[in-house]
């Protein structure tokens, strides 16, 4: 590299890190806040730590209520609690010893025979201990609809009536509001003013809670007013314009603690330590209102500006750390990319390295239990694993459009040559149809080539109306050069046929020629294409699959529009690493290395196997651009997505018998660009699969979400981001680069990408067959099949409509169940809807396959 170009990259490296680094500075802006005062009016306390639970009866020790009780004492002389079960009750005796008062809390419930024992030990503890300044008789009970307000007022008249301090309950304030009688009962009122909840944006909630507080002091002029529950969660769902973040608590608190000193009022900040058990009943922000975090550590700064993330520049340099090493493996065989190339995939690196970290920080902040383990191991497995396919899909794109010339151009020979060998080619058959492997046979005969023979296999075809026409076409038409072979039984599938046929072969013949029994050729052929042998390295040369059909339906013009990527981008940018991928048909092999290798029958992709064998002993293989040869498309979806899970299915076993050389590299002449292409070309299919697993989750999270919506948020984001990342940056990548690089417009674009998205859910499917199994049948993609009725189509595709209906009435039931109360709700829906495009896709393709054919067909075309 020279050193101009060397300098050039450094500079676009150097300002697309100083973007995102100042990305990472702007969400991270200081933001203005009065300091913590030295004491606040009080902190709502529950001592549990993170292995502590009230609900299965695991309480703190004293010891680890004092250390508590201590750290508060430094910020308040008062402390509110909720309940006098276990050793919750000694909470008054040990803050004797830190000069701590107690607003002692009793907590009321459905069960009888605890709220007996709650009011009685409330009572007995309220009457000894000096700490204690009011008791508390229950908290939100009404809100929660578990006491009605009759039994609520005898609860609290009971403690009145034998305590010495003040009594009151504790409830919303609109509860209050809703209830004014409670006064009657209490000597003061305490009231939660929760703007969060509310889903006040934090900006206003200081406003918020002054003018609900007012609102109460007006309702109820002659009683004492506690603002007995105000606070701010630091992490979980959006409520509205209420976001749940560090930065927001730490602003929020710091304002409004300081208002709150100014006016005078009595207050509990809720709460002092973070309680991680509390997310079973409240959702995920229920374990994070906490001022300190579980480990006992303050959360926020007290003083200072606020940011949001205090850590912000390692997580910056982490993620220009990441780039860096993923731009190293892409660049290291990147001389050929023009600038706009290296700009492009310098981007995508600091985007999903940026993306990732910060995934990585948002998942270290929330408490973790063996679920939630379990979820972010798979969660994190799954990030990594879309950012290396994103990163291949994108080194793909930009090798298919900005490099400054194609490594190794290869162009048929034009005029004549000397170098003629004789070529045999051979024809696979299974139950096809006569006529249409008769004009298969008729293009052969008329191919402008001085030697060649043509070898038919047709294996086992049960019914002789359907081989014996051929055989005797062959006969007594076509004449010597072609010579025809029907075997039944014949094991190993398509591979087992041409090896069959291998010691039929001609002595002579130096080269063997494959094409499907579809496909009419150009004449022109072998003449253009054999003569590359000539140079001794190649061992496989390999023209691309074409359709002559493609006007035969709206279904096969999109099919068409599909297939063209693979064999005009994806082909031509492996062919510049001598890593082509062999296909079946229309494709040659030096003898010598056919006689040596053999076609492989434990694979259903035995041509795919080959090719990747014929790399490893060393050999190369070329790849023409232009097509010499046109079958036959499939007619109906079912038989599209048939052939699509061959060859995925096939793409894993192959994966699988080939790890030791692709992944390790061991025993095998295969250069480092033939084992990246051949495991990039397939990651995007794995991908697929592991899709599966995440619209499963998605679809049990979301049935939650329906059955019981108090109990269960919508997902963080760092959940959907990632599979969602990759399906836009898929779909924008084909509609692009078929623009680009394969020549079509923008609907013939949409088009291809719609086509390959009805294909998601059969290759998913056939990447989890693969892993799981070690061989299926093989099955043949039939060719000029009768169109078929709707019921038939949606048969088809009858998979594809469960899921998509499933995903769907998902999205119907949270907006009926929930609403749309904040973005992360409307965010989940909209993923949901986003998830069922692919389905819709393929109920779409199958449709369309389902439509009567225009009169014209494949037949006639040809004829013309």
């Amino acid at each position: 590299m020279s050193s101009r170009k060397f300098g050039l990259n450094l500079v676009v490296f150097v300002a697309i890190a100083a973007l995102f680094t100042g990305i990472w500075a702007l969400y991270n802006r200081p933001v203005t806040a009065p300091d913590w005062p030295e004491q606040i009016s009080g902190f709502s306390f529950s001592p549990f730590r993170l292995d502590q639970n009230p609900q299965k009866d695991q309480y703190p020790t004293d010891e680890q209520m004092r250390e508590d009780l201590g750290l508060l004492a430094k910020h308040t002389d008062n402390v509110r609690t909720y309940s006098v079960d276990g050793t919750l009750g000694d909470i008054p005796k040990l803050a004797e010893e830190f000069g701590l008062r107690v607003t002692l809390g009793i907590w009321i419930s459905p069960d009888e025979e605890r709220n007996e024992r709650e009011i009685a030990r409330g009572i007995e503890i309220a009457n000894s201990s000096r700490s204690v300044v009011r008791v508390v008789v229950g908290n939100e009970a009404l809100f929660r609809r578990e006491v009605t307000p009759k039994q609520l007022m005898a609860f609290i008249d009971r403690v009145r009536a034998q305590v010495k301090v003040p009594v009151t309950t504790s409830e919303q304030w609109h509860i209050w509001e809703k209830y004014p009688q409670l006064a009657n009962h209490t000597d003061l009122v305490a009231a939660h003013i929760l703007p969060y909840w509310e889903f006040i944006p934090m900006e206003d909630s200081t406003q918020f809670v002054l003018d609900r507080a007012r609102d109460l002091k007006r309702i109820f002029p002659k009683k004492p007013l506690l603002l007995s529950e105000v606070g701010w969660p630091s992490n979980g769902r959006m409520r509205g314009g209420a976001d749940a973040t560090q930065a927001d608590q730490a602003i929020y608190l710091r304002t409004l603690v300081n208002t709150l000193n100014a006016k005078g009022y009595n207050y509990f900040v809720i709460e002092a330590f973070d309680q991680p058990w509390k997310a079973s009943d409240e959702g995920s922000v229920g374990a994070y209102w906490g001022v300190f975090n579980a480990a006992r550590q303050q959360k926020f700064a007290f003083e200072g500006p606020v940011v949001a993330i205090p850590q912000w520049r390692v997580l910056a340099i982490g993620s220009v750390v990441l780039a860096m090493l993923a731009l190293a493996l892409l660049l290291i065989d990147g001389s050929a990319l023009r600038q706009r190339g290296r700009t492009f995939l310098t981007f995508v690196a600091f985007a999903g390295g940026s993306v990732l970290v910060w995934i990585g920080y948002d998942y270290s902040q929330q408490y973790s239990t063996w679920f939630s383990l379990t979820v972010g191991l798979l969660l994190g497995i799954g990030a990594i694993g879309v950012f290396i396919v994103l990163l291949t899909e994108a080194h793909e794109l930009a090798e298919a459009v900005w490099v400054h010339k194609r490594r190794r151009p290869f162009n048929p020979v034009i005029g004549d040559s000397t170098y003629r060998p004789k070529v045999s080619i051979h024809v696979p058959c299974y139950n096809e149809p006569p006529e249409m492997v008769k004009q298969t046979l008729d293009a052969l005969a008329a191919l402008d080539y001085p030697d060649f023979e043509v070898l038919i296999i047709d294996n086992n075809t049960k019914d002789p109306a359907v081989w014996e026409p051929v055989q005797a076409y062959c006969e007594n038409v076509l004449g010597p050069r072609f010579r025809f072979f029907h075997v039944a039984p014949l094991h190993g599938f398509k591979g087992g046929a041409l090896n069959y046929i291998l010691p039929h072969t001609a002595p002579d013949a130096e080269v063997v020629a494959v094409i499907d029994s579809d496909y009419c050729v150009d004449p022109n052929w072998l003449k253009h294409m054999v003569p590359h042998f000539a140079d001794p390295k190649i061992a496989v040369v390999q023209s691309p699959q074409d359709y002559r059909d493609q006007n035969g339906s709206a279904f096969k013009k999109l099919c068409y529009a599909e297939y063209k990527g693979f064999f005009h981008i994806g082909m031509v940018t492996r062919n510049d690493r001598d890593a082509i991928i062999q296909h079946g048909t229309m494709t040659m092999i030096r003898r010598t290395v056919m006689d040596e290798l053999k076609w492989a029958d434990w694979t259903i992709c035995e041509d795919a196997e080959l090719g990747l064998r014929v790399f490893e002993k060393g050999y190369s293989a070329a790849y023409a651009y232009d097509s010499f040869g046109k079958g036959l498309m499939p007619d109906t979806f079912i038989d599209y997505k048939k052939q699509r899970f061959r060859w995925a299915y096939g793409a894993i076993q192959i994966m699988k018998g080939h790890a030791r050389e692709l992944f390790r590299g061991k025993n095998t002449e295969l250069k480092r660009g033939q084992r990246y292409h051949f495991v990039a070309g397939w990651l995007p299919w794995v991908a697929d699969g592991l899709n599966i697993f995440f619209t499963a989750g998605a679809l049990l999270w979301s049935a939650a979400m329906i059955i019981v919506p108090q109990r269960v948020d919508p997902p963080l984001l760092i959940f959907a981001i990632p599979p969602l990342a990759l399906f836009f940056f898929k779909f924008g990548k084909i509609v692009f680069l078929y623009q680009r690089a394969v020549g079509v417009n923008l609907k013939d674009a949409f088009c291809a990408a719609l086509a390959g998205l009805a294909l998601s859910h059969t290759i998913a499917k056939a990447v989890l067959y693969g892993f799981f199994t070690t061989s299926i049948p093989f099955f043949r993609t039939p060719k000029m099949r009768s169109s078929h009725g709707f019921m038939v189509a949606m048969a088809e595709a009858r998979e594809e409509v469960f899921i998509m209906l499933l995903l769907w009435g998902a999205a119907i039931g949270i907006g009926i169940v929930q609403g749309f109360p904040s973005n992360d709700v409307k965010f989940w829906v909209a993923m949901l809807l986003v998830q069922s495009l692919p389905y819709l896709a393929a109920l779409i393709m199958a449709l369309l396959s389902s439509l009567p054919k225009p009169p014209e067909t494949p037949e006639v075309a040809l004829a013309e």
